[in-house]
């Protein structure tokens, strides 16, 4: 009785066996009142008060008076006598037979019998007995008697059990038309109605592209087009949601800031790969809020902040520095939650002490040949004439030094300030990689040879590709390496240069057998104003900021520089650059 179909054809059924069984109760109760009144009216004529007359003064002498009545009777045209339904009786006070229409000598005391006996004519019908009766008490000269008239309702039963076969004849035609129709009327009703529920189960699996046929305009109609309407705007609204979740999970995905969000309860829901990875831990479902955060906020309180509060935090996780920002997401605490957004500032926090260490030692660099300076001129003044004429010259002689060397430290500083700003220019041109590394060993050698009696060498390894680039700012990076290579290493020592190519790069190669660099310093080699020998650098005018400016140099280059050395047994510095493609 699931089916809709299987309940339409059973109210239909219902309704027609309901109908059938109401009309013909209706019928053959009619029927048999029908001719219970037909009885008794046609008895009501037949015994007029002239027809009872004539029996009472019917003479004895004649016949006897019963059969003279019985005679009377079945004569009389009204009755209808017919001994196979419908039969006579005269009987005494006493209810004994005295004459019949069909020799019965008993017949059973009924009711309306019973009511002639005690002086009254018996006339009560019954729609359930089986028969129709008529009592009329006679009362003569020559005595009393009674006139019974008795049917026995066969016909009536006859008629009946014809009109039941009729009804019920009718009755199962009814309910084969009443079935057909009601699958037919079922199958009208039911096909869109199975139509939408396929559509609602679509729907329910998540296909929001099903659309279901309108076929009218009634309720069915309506419904169909609500639906139609209501999968559309689930569509819209679903692909928005969609890509607002898309847009959203791509950009926890891919920012850099970590984002982690809590439950009202404290579990986590939520967590990008920045934030698992700046606070160096694993981050699954069974983490709290109290685990990685009771140490900056109470996630209570956190939950009765309104928007758009937040609290700033502090956290260490292994060696990051991180910022915490956090807030509450809804405004129910008990739906809500709180989210937690992460930054990593340990860049930050470097740049900011590099930037203090490099204003440190700006500031040192720069008082260092200005308190020089001012105190060889307060001599040259205090003095007067009396300082000797030798050593007039030999202060002022540092002084120029310190000038220059002050001069040097601020070109250096304005030519790494237009690289971190991008603002150095470069004339980009194709030159030969070769010729300028021999550029660089004639300019250096003379120096090389003559003041410090080192042995320099050049070795070209077979020909060697173009590069493009700013030729001059190239020459200056390895002229820089050189120079350095003639300072640190003591005099009479070797210097070998060699240059060739490998693949689609090219490369240039100084080695020394100078003092060498400590493996502690290596790492800090290109950081600003980073001398190995502090007092030794100032000694040959050098200002920490060579290697720095050659780094920044070759990564505008998309070069890079190596340098490898062991402490009192020399350094070895690798450049090595992009080759030019080959000229067709």
């Amino acid at each position: 009785m699931r089916s809709l179909r299987t309940k339409l054809v059973m109210i239909m059924v219902i309704l027609i066996l309901a109908l059938m069984c109401v009309i013909g109760a209706f019928l053959i109760n009619g029927v048999g009142n029908f001719y219970i009144s037909q009885f008794y009216e046609q008895m009501g004529k037949t015994f007029s008060p002239d027809f009872i007359g004539q029996l009472q003064t019917i003479p004895a002498q004649e016949q006897s008076a019963p059969v003279r009545m019985k005679e009377l009777l079945m004569a009389q045209a009204g009755l209808g006598i017919d001994i196979a339904t419908r039969n006579v009786y005269i009987l005494d006070e006493t209810g004994n037979v005295l004459a019949s229409s069909n020799q019965e000598t008993n017949v059973s005391m009924t009711a309306n019998l019973l009511t002639a006996m005690n002086g009254e004519v018996g006339q009560e019908g019954s729609i359930t007995s089986s028969y129709m009766d008529l009592a009329v008490p006679i009362v003569s000269t020559n005595g009393t008697y009674i006139v019974y008239i008795l049917d026995s309702r066969a016909t009536v039963d006859a008629l009946t059990g014809e009109l039941f076969s009729i009804i019920l004849s009718a009755l199962g035609l009814g309910l084969v038309i009443c079935v057909v129709l009601s699958f037919l009327l079922a199958q009208i009703l039911i096909t869109p109605i199975r139509a939408l529920t396929l559509g609602t189960r679509q729907v329910a699996a998540g296909d929001f592209s099903q659309r279901i046929e309108v076929e009218g305009q009634d309720e069915i109609g309506v419904l169909t087009r609500n639906f139609n309407h209501m999968a559309k705007v689930l569509q819209d609204t679903i692909s928005e949601a969609e890509n607002e979740r898309n847009k959203l999970s791509t950009l926890f995905l891919h920012m850099t800031d970590g984002v982690v969000a809590f439950s009202a309860s404290g579990n986590l829901i939520h967590c990008n790969p920045a934030a698992t990875q700046m606070l160096a831990r694993p981050l699954d479902p069974t983490t709290t809020f109290d685990e990685l955060f009771s140490d900056q906020a109470e996630l209570d309180t956190l939950l009765t902040l309104k928007r758009p509060q937040y609290l700033e935090a502090q956290k260490t996780a292994g060696d990051r520095e991180l910022e915490l920002f956090m807030a509450p997401f809804s405004s129910d605490q008990t739906q809500g939650g709180a989210l937690v957004v992460i930054h990593d500032v340990t860049e930050q926090r470097k740049s900011e002490q590099s930037r203090r260490e490099f204003v440190a030692n700006v500031s040192h660099e720069l008082r260092t040949p200005l308190t020089n300076i001012k105190s060889y001129a307060e001599t040259i003044v205090s003095a007067g004439d009396e300082l000797p004429r030798e050593l007039h010259d030999n202060f002022m002689g540092v002084i120029i030094n310190e000038a220059d060397r002050m001069t040097r430290i601020v070109q250096d500083l304005l030519t790494l300030s237009k690289i971190d700003y991008g603002k150095m220019e470069m004339n980009i041109s194709r030159f030969s990689f070769a010729k300028a590394i021999s550029n660089v060993y004639e300019a250096a050698k003379l120096n090389a040879e003559q003041n410090h009696h080192h042995t320099m060498t050049l070795t070209c390894d077979g020909p060697i590709p173009d590069v493009n680039g700013d030729r001059e700012r190239i020459e200056q990076v390895v002229m820089n390496i050189v120079s350095n290579a003639i300072k640190y290493t003591p005099d009479g020592g070797k210097i070998e240069i060699y240059a060739g190519s490998s693949g689609k790069s090219v490369f240039v190669r100084v080695t020394d057998n100078g003092i060498g660099i400590p493996e502690k310093d290596l790492p800090r080699l290109f950081d600003r104003f980073y001398r190995v020998d502090k007092a030794r650098s100032r000694e040959s005018g050098g200002t920490g900021l060579g290697l720095s400016i050659a780094q920044e140099i070759l990564n505008q280059h998309k070069g890079r520089i190596e340098i490898s050395s062991e402490y009192g047994k020399g350094t070895s510095v690798l450049i090595t650059m992009p080759a030019a493609e080959a000229q067709a």
